[in-house]
């Protein structure tokens, strides 16, 4: 089951990892002009990034990992038994890291191969509308 917290589970090349740092960059050139404005970012800086530690802690089962990574339970089970993932469980009840979770790539972000309807949809649209 899909939880709030893994929605959040992200790689660490997502912006959202990348908000942290920003903001206490601005805090510090927020400092001289605006105190109160500065603790606010670093503040909100301190509780995104302890949320994504935690999140990183998380314990998910295999099903749970294949939701969330993309890959099949059998595919995540054998980069378990080769070593390419680490197994925060048992020999014969296999855990991952929500840190350690491979992620694929979106399906709308992956290259797409053969007949898309809603392509050939877009393409009628647009040749019906220049033909008025």
């Amino acid at each position: 089951m899909t939880t709030p917290a893994d929605l959040f589970a992200l790689p660490s090349t997502d912006p959202v990892r990348q908000l942290p740092p920003r903001w206490r960059q601005r805090a510090a050139e927020l400092r001289p002009f605006a105190e109160p404005a500065a603790r606010a970012f670093e503040l909100a800086a301190e509780e995104l990034a302890a949320s994504l530690a935690s999140t990183d802690e998380q314990l998910l089962t295999l099903k749970q990992a294949s939701h969330l990574s993309g890959y099949s339970a059998d595919h995540l089970a054998r980069r378990i038994r080769e070593g390419a993932i680490p197994n925060a469980g048992r020999p014969h009840a296999p855990r991952i890291r929500t840190a350690d979770l491979p992620r694929r790539a979106p399906v709308a972000d992956r290259p797409r191969s053969g007949y898309d309807p809603a392509a050939d949809a877009r393409e009628l649209l647009s040749a019906r509308r220049e033909d008025r």
